[in-house]
């Protein structure tokens, strides 16, 4: 893979990447930090990405793991201000809440990646990457109704597809 080749795949997945950290660790440095690493494998990899059918796939699992990887490294112990050591800071999720919320963004992302073309379009642009109606009806050449019906509709598809995950 060229330089520009590169330069073209981070342009074309890096906000879908940072979404996907963003939305496991819940903070922007922590998110910017796994896209960072997240590119430095892919291009030390660079002779052997042609092995694999998806790249954007394989950057969203290494996403994925990294993050794992960053709350499993978080120490549960945080120093506080009088130089006691707390097990928790008041309103920060425990490492059970942690992991547990990372296992269900993993799970809404694979039922993401499974929805129909349109709707998974839809969810990515207004649920992801947070961009209006408006914004999204010039990408797709929808109008605004239509856009409305098809994200209730895919998330309607969601949650009843997350919910086989729980309720089996």
């Amino acid at each position: 893979m060229t330089r520009s080749e590169f330069n073209e795949l981070v342009h074309k997945i890096s906000r879908k990447i940072f979404g996907y950290a963003y939305r496991i660790l819940k903070d922007r440095a922590g998110a910017e930090d796994a896209v960072q690493e997240v590119f430095i494998k892919l291009w030390k990899m660079n002779t052997r990405l042609g092995e694999y059918k998806s790249i954007e796939a394989l950057a969203s699992t290494m996403t994925k793991n990294y993050c794992i990887d960053q709350i499993r490294k978080a120490s549960q112990f945080k120093e506080a201000g009088d130089h006691t050591l707390t097990l928790f800071q008041a309103g920060e999720p425990n490492p059970s809440e942690q992991m547990e919320r990372t296992e269900s963004s993993v799970i809404i992302g694979r039922i993401i990646d499974k929805l129909p073309e349109i709707y998974r379009e839809i969810i990515m642009l207004k649920d992801i990457d947070g961009l209006s109606y408006e914004e999204i009806a010039e990408q797709t050449n929808q109008n605004i109704n239509t856009l409305r019906v098809n994200l209730s509709r895919a998330r309607k598809m969601i949650r009843e597809e997350y919910k086989k995950h729980y309720y089996v």
